[in-house]
C-alpha cells in the first residue's frame, strides 16, 4: 500500500492504494449495513439504486455495501440480495452504476448465514460445521455440513465474486465476522469437526482462506479481496485475540487487499454497542486490538468500524498507525453524505441518536432491555435507510417507540437482532 504526504484535510483526506492497485481517495469507509432491499428472487431492488445514488454524493474513500448472500436458501435475514450466478446480471449492473456514476469505489460484502440463517427469510434447516444451535432465543438446531458441502460454498464465493466483477463493482468483502459462517468456522464453540475442518486453530481457520484462495482465482487481478474479521467472540471458550492475529497473519500472507476488524457475535454482540458506557464514549470500540495486529498484517491496511464520531478520534486513530482506513456506519444512515461532511462543511463530528428504549423501569422488568434496545436501535438506522431508498431525508427525530411499534407489528421474530 501507499499514501501521500498529509494534506489540508489530515490522514483521513489522504488516498490509499491496495494492493490490488485500486487506489482510494480518502481514508473513510462507509462499512456494510444490511439493507432489506432486493426483490423476492433475491435481485437488487431499484430501491437500491435511489440508495446508492444518494451515499454517492458522500465522498466516501470506499463504500462496501450490505451483506449479499451467495445461498438463497440460507440468507441472514428477509430483503438479502442474493448472488449464487448471472441470473440478475443487469440489475447488478444497474445497482453499480447507480453509485459509480457519481462515487468512488465500491465493494460487495459476500454472506453466508450458516447456523444464523433467518427462519422468516428461507424453510431450509440452517447448516453449519457442527450441528451446534446459536445461544440466542429461537435459532433452530443446525445440520452439520458435509466435506462436499463445504467444498460447494467455497465454490459459491467464487461464483458471486465472479458475477461482482462482472457487473462492474470494484471488489467483494468476505463476511468473516459476527457470528455467520465464516466466523462459525473459526470459532472452537461452534466449529467441533474432526477433519480438514476443524478441531486445531490452523484446520479451523482452512475453510476462510481457501474461500480467499477460490476467489482469487475467479477474479482479475486488479479486483479487490477483502474480509472483514472479528476481533474475538467475546465468549467464554471461543475464538480468542491470539488466534484472530493468526488469522490476520495468514490472510496477510495470502495478499487481501483489506482488513476490515470487528468483534462480536448476536450471542454477544459488540458489534451492535452492547457495552459498557465507558467503552462507547472512548470510540473506536476495536482499536486496542487492531494495534495489535500491525505488525502481523506486515503491508496489509487494517480498517476498525465500530464507535468512531468525531474527526479527532479518527485522525488520532490513523496518525499513530493504529489503523490505515476509519469505518463508518450508523453515522451514514442519518449523514448520508458524512466524508462530505467532514471534509467540506468543517464538520468535526457525526452526531448519531442514541437509540434507547423508553419506561426502562416498566419493560427492564418484564425482560433484558439491552438486547431490546439493540434491536431498536438496528431497525431504527434500517428504516432511515428506507427513508433515504424511496427518495426521502432522514429524519434523526423518530422516536423509539414508533420503531418498536413498527416490529411488534410484525410479530416477535422482528424483535431479534438480524444485522451484520
Amino acid at each position: 500500500m501507499s499514501s501521500t504526504p498529509t494534506g489540508r484535510d489530515g490522514r483521513l483526506g489522504e488516498p490509499l492504494t491496495l494492493g490490488s492497485g485500486l487506489i482510494l481517495p480518502n481514508r473513510l469507509m462507509k462499512s456494510a449495513l444490511s439493507e432489506g432491499l432486493a426483490r423476492p428472487d433475491g435481485a437488487p431492488d431499484a430501491r437500491l439504486e435511489t440508495l446508492y445514488r444518494r451515499w454517492a454524493t458522500g465522498g466516501y474513500g470506499l463504500l462496501v455495501t450490505g451483506n449479499a448472500s451467495v445461498d438463497r436458501r440460507h440468507l441472514s435475514e428477509p430483503g438479502n440480495v442474493v448472488i449464487e450466478d448471472d441470473r440478475h446480471l443487469d440489475a447488478l449492473t444497474r445497482w453499480a452504476k447507480s453509485y459509480r456514476d457519481g462515487g468512488g469505489p465500491i465493494w460487495v460484502q459476500l454472506n453466508h448465514a450458516g447456523r444464523q440463517a433467518n427462519r422468516r427469510a428461507g424453510r431450509e434447516r440452517p447448516v453449519a460445521p457442527s450441528a451446534i444451535p446459536a445461544r440466542v432465543p429461537g435459532a433452530a438446531k443446525p445440520r452439520a455440513l458435509t466435506d462436499a458441502e463445504i467444498r460447494e460454498i467455497i465454490a459459491r464465493f467464487a461464483t458471486a465474486a465472479a458475477v461482482v466483477e462482472a457487473a462492474g463493482f470494484d471488489g467483494v468483502q468476505i463476511h468473516g465476522a459476527h457470528g455467520y459462517l465464516v466466523t462459525q468456522f473459526l470459532s472452537p464453540i461452534s466449529n467441533r469437526r474432526d477433519d480438514d475442518w476443524g478441531g486445531a486453530p490452523e484446520r479451523r481457520r482452512a475453510f476462510v482462506l481457501e474461500v480467499l484462495r477460490a476467489i482469487r482465482a475467479a477474479v482479475s487481478p486488479g479486483f479487490s479481496v477483502g474480509i472483514k474479521l472479528n476481533s474475538a467472540d467475546f465468549q467464554r471458550g471461543g475464538f480468542t485475540e491470539e488466534e484472530s492475529r493468526e488469522v490476520v497473519r495468514a490472510l496477510a500472507a495470502e495478499g487481501v487487499d483489506l482488513i476490515e476488524i470487528s468483534g462480536g457475535s448476536y450471542e454477544a454482540p459488540a458489534m451492535m454497542g452492547v457495552m459498557a458506557e465507558s467503552t462507547r464514549a472512548r470510540e473506536a470500540y476495536f482499536l486496542d486490538y487492531a494495534r495489535t495486529v500491525r505488525e502481523v498484517a506486515g503491508r496489509t491496511p487494517i480498517a476498525v468500524t465500530g464507535g468512531f464520531r468525531t474527526r479527532a478520534a479518527m485522525e488520532e486513530a490513523l496518525a499513530a498507525g493504529d489503523c490505515d482506513i476509519v469505518g463508518v456506519g450508523r453515522p451514514a444512515c442519518v449523514t448520508p453524505d458524512a466524508a462530505k461532511a467532514l471534509f467540506e462543511r468543517g464538520a468535526e463530528r457525526l452526531d448519531v441518536p442514541h437509540i434507547a428504549v423508553g419506561a426502562r423501569g416498566l419493560i427492564g422488568r418484564l425482560t433484558d432491555i439491552r438486547p431490546l434496545d439493540s434491536a431498536v436501535d438496528i431497525q431504527w438506522h434500517a428504516d432511515q435507510l428506507h427513508r433515504m431508498a424511496a427518495g426521502h431525508d432522514p429524519d434523526p427525530a423518530v422516536p423509539w417507540w414508533r420503531t418498536l411499534t413498527s416490529m411488534v407489528r410484525h410479530g416477535p421474530a422482528a424483535l431479534r437482532p438480524k444485522r451484520g
